[in-house]
């Protein structure tokens, strides 16, 4: 099989290296071919130089995007290029950084002899991140499920076959959210447990914003259920309170609003003619095994 592991990044290639190398010993002794393809999101640093003893790799190739565009849209970029560009059977998205763990490459692959046509996904069982985060992603994943019935526990590390990859490539929430397009696109998943690794180095860049927005841009990706399900909870909650009915009682009402607002403002970011345009961004491509 031939796997492409796609892998976003920004400024880090400290860690982006360091994470090629721990792919090389993870990969030793699967006999299939693995390259790589870096979505470099317009770094302002500059790459050192790589190491020699990448000899489980086939390739590593860096797209150098002419400006940058975010997380999300880099995958998305990742994933049409290799669409269009490259032969391929699976394609392995995962983090520059270390969060995403070499080590359960092998439970990918080894998972798609049971489910060869399957997007396999690494569902999150333990975190590393400080408290603070964790208890703001527990709410996340709290309300994504309340207001669309969607459980989604995974992120970008998955490994999806070319199936999955033709409709993420053609579908506009993939612009703006990895798994809330995976999760549109494929309801038929298979899983691993995946534990979620510590940074190579530095701190995290998901900021509280960042993460509100994250959120919101896989809410958005089902906002008709979204609109359904706040429709019937304030119909109910209206008449469950309707003795006691205050400015205080109606806060959650007013919430929900704010809630469907951000929802479909953020759905505009949903954006299918700039996905069918992304190779467009890519200043040069170098090679660099």
């Amino acid at each position: 099989m031939k796997i492409k592991i796609l892998i976003p990044i920004y400024n880090d290639w400290k860690s982006a290296f360091k994470l090629l190398e721990n792919i090389n010993s993870a990969v030793l002794n699967l006999k299939h071919d693995f390259s790589v393809i870096i979505v470099n999101d317009g770094s302002t640093e500059t790459r050192p130089g790589i190491s020699k003893n990448l000899n489980n790799i086939k390739s590593v190739k860096v797209l150098n995007m002419k400006e940058n565009q975010g997380h999300a849209r880099c995958n998305a970029t990742g994933l049409k290029y290799i669409f269009e560009k490259e032969e391929f059977d699976y394609v392995i998205p995962m983090d520059g950084d270390g969060e995403d763990r070499p080590e359960e490459i092998k439970q990918l692959v080894d998972n798609l002899g049971y489910n060869p046509n399957k997007p396999v996904v690494g569902e999150r069982i333990k975190r590393s991140e400080g408290i603070i985060f964790r208890l703001c992603y527990f709410f996340h994943k709290i309300i994504s499920y309340t207001f669309t019935g969607e459980s989604i526990k995974f992120g970008n590390y998955t490994c999806l076959p070319k199936s999955v990859v033709k409709k993420m490539v053609f579908e506009k929430a993939t612009w703006s959210s990895f798994s809330g397009s995976l999760a549109k696109v494929a309801k038929d998943r298979a899983a691993i447990p995946s534990e979620r690794g510590i940074r190579y180095f530095g701190p995290s860049k998901m900021s509280f914003k960042n993460l509100i927005i994250h959120s919101l841009s896989i809410i958005s990706v089902f906002k008709t259920k979204v609109l359904v399900r706040s429709f019937f909870f304030s119909i109910i909650y209206l008449f469950a309170i309707n003795p006691n009915i205050s400015l205080i009682t109606l806060i959650p009402i007013l919430l929900v609003i704010i809630l469907i607002f951000a929802t479909f403002i953020v759905s505009a970011r949903e954006k299918l003619n700039e996905l069918n345009n992304s190779l467009s961004n890519i200043s040069n491509i170098d090679k660099l095994i």
